[in-house]
């Protein structure tokens, strides 16, 4: 009987070790995209994305595998939470900012820290904050603009989609950020969106026989658009997953 405790008790250590260092793996996901709507005059786009750093540091083996190949970074919210030191939040700006220029979403837990100071490292850094507003990234030679379309945090009810889309033309190709998922419940056909990108879920983070508490990390792909839910980068409470490895995406969009 003793026996099978310790041996339980060793089990439970081991288990936890693995779940401190698969939460703190660095994986970039390579994505390549075709749309029938992207602009067959401009070559590709390529953007990297990031979810839910949390309390890490974006490791500088993930800045120098994709800086020579990104053409924007977007950051889709819950850069930091409570009690996270600013000086860590401006070293990830940092080192993400010498990748390409960077656009944010404001997450959930973005909101626990001063939103001035935060702001301040924004203007510092060149982050674009997009929240219910479009920026165009790129014009192709028929006048179609290629639009990042940011929409607020659903869960503090600071989303408006109508807002965001409110310049938008029917012939653009349209990419909307949002940090909750639950924002493809908003979206109609006719707002021609073809791409989402969504964090929040940290894919559950710790799963349990394929089972957790939130959706796991995917490419969800419908008839008229796709949605991205990453894992995220870091956790939240426990610095432990389990059967939802922390991610970072490549994204390649061509003409199809």
């Amino acid at each position: 009987m003793i026996y099978i405790f310790y041996t339980c008790i060793i089990i439970g250590i081991l288990l936890l070790v693995r779940m401190y260092f698969i939460a703190h793996e660095n994986h970039v996901h390579y994505l390549s995209l075709t749309y029938n709507t992207f602009p067959s005059s401009v070559e590709k786009l390529t953007i990297f994305f990031i979810s839910d750093i949390h309390k890490r540091i974006v490791d500088e083996t993930i800045i120098n595998e994709i800086k020579e190949q990104t053409d924007i970074v977007v950051i889709g919210g819950d850069l930091t939470e409570k009690n996270v030191p600013l000086e860590k939040t401006e070293e990830n700006l940092a080192r993400l900012s010498k990748v390409a220029p960077v656009y944010f979403i404001w997450g959930n837990n973005d909101f626990e820290v001063d939103k001035e100071k935060l702001l301040l490292l924004f203007e510092k850094y060149n982050v674009t904050v997009l929240e219910n507003k479009r920026i165009i990234l790129k014009e192709s030679v028929e006048n179609r603009a290629i639009n990042l379309i940011g929409v607020g945090e659903i869960s503090f009810e600071r989303d408006n989609l109508p807002k965001a889309l409110q310049d938008v033309a029917d012939t653009d190709f349209n990419i909307i950020v949002c940090h909750n998922p639950e924002i493809i419940n908003n979206i109609t056909t006719k707002d021609n969106i073809s791409l989402i990108l969504s964090g929040h879920t940290h894919g559950g983070q710790i799963r349990i026989f394929g089972m957790g508490p939130g959706k796991k990390g995917d490419l969800y792909r419908y008839p008229n658009m796709d949605h991205l839910i990453s894992n995220g980068y870091g956790t939240t409470m426990l610095p432990l997953r389990l059967g939802a490895h922390p991610e970072t995406h490549l994204i390649t969009i061509k003409h199809k």
